[in-house]
């Protein structure tokens, strides 16, 4: 049904009066001002909607009945109009002459999603021209005035990922600003995910600098280089990162710092990000709320805390039942057989008081007594083993030198060979431990820092260790695998190693990791990554190592 021309007329002039209506502002431009008009073209563009009224669908003007709801329905329409939850319709546009004003280089979307004006977080849109946030895109909302104050018009929708250009309101549709929803919201399929550790290729930066994906700095927010180095030493656990690239995997899961760490883990191994570097700001302040503000941005806490309250957190939020296991169990837990002697201080009183059961022996619930001692055994499993290093000396040699001592790894594993007495002060007792089931993923922890009652001192004891091949089954008695045909795993190649360098009120933390693509050592320490040869991995104040079974 073709319309006359004095139609077309009326209605061009009903849609001038709409637009004045709008907004009389020099920042919202009449569309399109330098295409002649064609009253066929719009003829043809004019299709019946379900009421039989004639609706425009290339190009319209909104109502002002407009709030700032962003939640679409499909097209019901067919391409060109989207209906959303108020059932105005909202134009597609692949064209919009403002593109060119976006500017890549200050898009950040690292911080927390909060408009920065009302500090709220619900319908949030990135200005993709200053890169700030601002609050919905109806007519009252901080985003619109934005538009017209600043004559920025391109945002996007943090949530939706959509693209919208104001003060006009039309979605806008182009594939040229793919690259930064990658960047808003990084995806990995499983293929890539596989081959993430053969790939050997660099990526370029907006700056032009070089990054590797998987190697790039983390942000020090303030103190903040114990989190991440435990970050960076977590990213070699090739399971652990596999599980938290794919979200679909802990989508079950509504725990904040799930999904804030599975955020950051695609971020660091993203290799289309406009910088080479990462600012873990919205997990540490999901770590703050989970850990109710034990673990905070400004306050240096050592990664042995962090890193033991990070897996148990994680593993409790991703379990679906409380037998249930989790990618984090899978990854690092083992089991240790403990044989603890305590005083019994029954036994004694009786024998004071001359009883006649002193000499006895007894055994209940593999629990044994025998000369007031009484012996218990149990099993329990582990996340990370706890490595004592031998006293330093006391006093300087005659070059006026504390010498500092060195001691082989192997020693200090002989804590765990079953037989080694292990004394503890409170509550007074001996222990011996024995491991019955080794990890996929071995975590060990050097105790360098002891607490006294006036200041906290550290051992500068060198730990020397082996980077590949460490073979636990000569050092410490490993038990038999459960089948007859399977061989014991026991040798290990160590993958990460944190270091503590300084005092040990003032010092900071770095991290040294191999990259497996190509076998090489990196250093890590905040920003700063470099790479370096194995020998100086050996030849630091371990703190912290994870090694991996071969």
């Amino acid at each position: 049904m073709r319309r006359s021309r004095k139609d077309g007329d009326s209605v061009d002039e009903e849609r001038d009066s709409r637009r004045r209506r709008i907004v009389d502002s020099p920042s919202s431009p009449a569309e399109e001002p330098l295409v002649p008009y064609n009253d066929d073209e719009d003829d043809e563009r004019r299709v019946l909607d379900h009421s039989g009224g004639a609706e425009e669908v290339g190009r319209r003007v909104e109502t002002e009945e407009e709030d700032d709801d962003d939640d679409y329905d499909d097209d019901p329409y067919g391409r060109g109009s989207i209906l959303d939850k108020s059932n105005r319709q909202v134009e597609v546009r692949r064209d919009c002459p403002y593109l060119d004003t976006v500017n890549r280089q200050v898009l950040d979307f690292d911080f927390e999603r909060f408009c920065s004006v009302s500090l709220s977080n619900l319908n949030v849109y990135a200005c993709l021209v200053c890169g700030k946030y601002y609050q919905g895109r109806g007519k009252k909302s901080h985003a619109y005035t934005h538009s017209l104050e600043a004559g920025h018009h391109v945002y996007i929708n943090l949530r939706t990922e959509k693209v919208y250009c104001l003060p006009d309101g039309y979605e806008i549709n182009d594939p040229s600003l793919d690259d930064i929803r990658y960047v808003l919201n990084p995806r990995f399929s499983r293929e890539q995910v596989e081959q993430l550790d053969k790939n050997k290729q660099w990526s370029r930066a907006l700056d032009g600098s070089d990054y590797l994906p998987g190697m790039v700095g983390l942000n020090n927010i303030q103190k903040t280089d114990f989190v991440n180095v435990t970050i960076q030493s977590l990213m070699r656990v090739t399971p652990l990162r596999n599980f938290f690239l794919i979200p679909e995997n802990y989508q079950h899961c509504r725990s904040q710092l799930v999904h804030r760490f599975g955020e950051l883990t695609r971020k660091i191994w993203h290799a289309r990000n406009f910088k080479g570097q990462v600012s873990p700001h919205e997990f540490l302040q999901a770590v703050m709320k989970a850990s109710k503000k034990r673990f905070r941005i400004g306050v240096q806490s050592e990664p042995v805390e962090f890193m033991s309250w990070l897996l148990n957190t994680l593993h409790a939020d991703l379990r679906t039942s409380k037998k249930s296991s989790s990618i984090i169990h899978k990854c690092f837990q083992g089991e240790l057989e403990v044989v603890k002697e305590t005083q019994n201080k029954a036994i004694s009183e009786r024998k004071e008081g001359g009883g006649e059961h002193n000499g006895a022996l007894k055994i209940m619930d593999g629990a044994t007594e025998n000369n007031n001692i009484g012996t218990e055994t149990y099993r329990m499993p582990f996340l990370m083993l706890g490595l004592d290093l031998p006293e330093p000396p006391l006093f300087k040699d005659v070059m006026e030198k504390n010498i500092i001592p060195q001691v082989p790894l192997f020693n200090i594993l002989k804590k765990f060979d079953g037989e080694t007495v292990t004394t503890t002060v409170r509550p007074p007792a001996r222990m011996r431990y024995r491991v019955t089931r080794l990890p996929q993923y071995l975590i060990v922890h050097m105790r360098r820092f002891t607490k006294n009652n006036f200041f906290r001192e550290k051992n500068p004891t060198l730990v020397n260790f082996p980077v590949k091949n460490l073979e636990l089954k000569d050092y410490i008695p490993l038990p038999a695998p459960n089948k007859e045909n399977e061989k014991l795993r026991s040798k290990y190649d160590l993958i990460a190693n944190i270091v503590h360098d300084g005092k040990p009120d003032e010092g900071f933390y770095r991290v040294f990791v191999q990259r497996k693509s190509e076998e090489l050592w990196y250093e890590m320490q905040d920003l700063h990554v470099s790479e370096t040869l194995p020998q100086m991995v050996a030849l630091s104040e371990a703190y912290m190592q994870i090694y991996e079974q071969q």
